[in-house]
Order: C-alpha cells, then structure tokens, then sequence
C-alpha cells in the first residue's frame, strides 16, 4: 500500500503474529525458518501462468483473492496469489503497472517519502522469462513485459542488499516480496509469517534463496492464499494482486 501504515494495518500486522498460519508442504509452496522465523515461499518457472491482476471487466478494482478466483475460465485453478506492489489510497498503482502487455500506470523514478520512494526502488517484469530491475535502470531500457508491477525499495540489488537497511532496525512487519533467479528461469515469492525487519527480509533472499535481485511488494497488508493448502490470509481489499493459475 502506500507508505503510512494506519491504525487498522498495525491491527492486521499484530494479529498476524497471533493468528495461526497453514504449514506449506510441498510444490509450488513451503514454508523455510530463517533465523527462527517462518518465510512462506511460493516458486514460479517461467513459462507458467504467472498474472497480474488489477480490474476487472467492468472497470472496478478486483482487490481480493476471491474476485480474482471469479475472473478464471473453465478449467483455470488458482494455485497460489499475494498483494503485488504498493498503491494509492484509491488502489490503483503507486508505480509503473502493465497488464496483458497493457501500460496502466507509468513508471515513476523520483525519490520520495516512504518505502516506495526508498530509491532504488525496482520493476518486477514478466516475459518469456522473469527479472527485477531497478525502476530507473528500466525507464532508460525498458523490457516488454507481459505483466510488470514496480514496487520498493529493491532489496537485493546485484547480489548486494539496499544500502538503508539497518540490522539492528525495529521497524517489523509481516512483509512481503519476490526475488529472481540468476538466469531468470524462476521467480521466489516470499511472505514472512512473522513480523521483520527490512535487513532480515533482504538477508533470506541474498542468502537463502540466493537470487541476486529482489524487490519488496508490501509490509503490514500482506497476505497469501493457497486454496490447495488451505491458506487464506484476511485484510482489507488490495491494489495489484500477483498469482499463479494452473490448467486443469
């Protein structure tokens, strides 16, 4: 969401460290302990249905896991789907946003308040392949992406973490983000199932997953569905959301 976390999202984000989660077991989700906390981590290959959702058909913002699930065709299942990048208080896109190779919102590459203008902030781009790429390094070379949602800061950035994250930081929140491969074959979304800082968050990505480049999507409103394994995090309606379909 936007950068001021109000009353109703410290709620969510303290009861989320009460309110049991679903242990996830197997493809294409599970959870990984880091340090003593649960990072829940669904992984995408390329060349899997990996979509972006915003509106739906009649212009209104889709915003919940339920309303995308109702926007799948015959024999579309939804395997996994969580909050996708920041946004306006009207939910629409803090940053660029592309949608079935369609330019919603344009990129923005100023610094400014908030998480969001903690340059360098980055692009997550879906093509024949995925990637994360800081915003201005896009702007001046953009990628035609399927489905592109631009979100901050970056937390990986070329193998490094963001120069601003603090380990000894008390800014903790149930957070969420996505990081890539090397070769851009796989695509790691990670939600912590309790609440972090932004340099543990960062740390599981360089050092767990090991993906170079990772971007943070949002903290205190994250949240993560997996029908399949019972998981549906609850919260108030969302901007962009990301997920998995499969084809049965």
């Amino acid at each position: 969401m936007t950068t001021m976390k109000p009353i109703w999202a410290r709620l969510f984000a303290a009861l989320a460290l009460i309110v049991p989660r679903v242990a996830l077991a197997g493809a294409p989700c599970e959870t990984i302990t880091f340090e003593d906390t649960p990072f829940s981590v669904c992984t995408v290959q390329a060349g899997q249905d990996l979509r972006l959702w915003l509106k739906d058909g009649s212009g209104a913002i889709i915003g919940t896991f339920e309303r995308v699930k109702a926007t799948l065709g015959a024999g579309e299942r939804l395997v996994f789907a969580m909050n996708a990048g920041m946004y306006s208080p009207d939910r629409t896109p803090a940053g660029l946003y592309v949608e079935n190779g369609e330019e919603l919102h344009g990129i923005v590459t100023k610094e400014g308040p908030g998480n969001f203008g903690m340059v360098p902030n980055g692009v997550f781009c879906v093509s024949d392949r995925f990637a994360v790429i800081e915003s201005r390094t896009f702007a001046a070379h953009p990628l035609a992406c399927r489905y592109a949602t631009q979100s901050g800061p970056m937390l990986v950035i070329d193998g490094a973490l963001h120069p601003r994250f603090l380990p000894e930081s008390d800014s903790s929140y149930i957070r969420n983000g996505v990081g890539v491969s090397a070769d851009g074959q796989k695509a790691s979304f990670v939600i912590s199932d309790r609440a972090v800082n932004f340099h543990t968050f960062a740390r599981f990505f360089r050092d767990v997953l090991h993906t170079p480049n990772a971007l943070y999507l949002d903290g205190s409103i994250s949240r993560l569905t997996v029908p399949a394994q019972g998981r549906a995090d609850f919260g108030l309606p969302m901007g962009p959301i990301v997920g998995l379909v499969a084809h049965d």
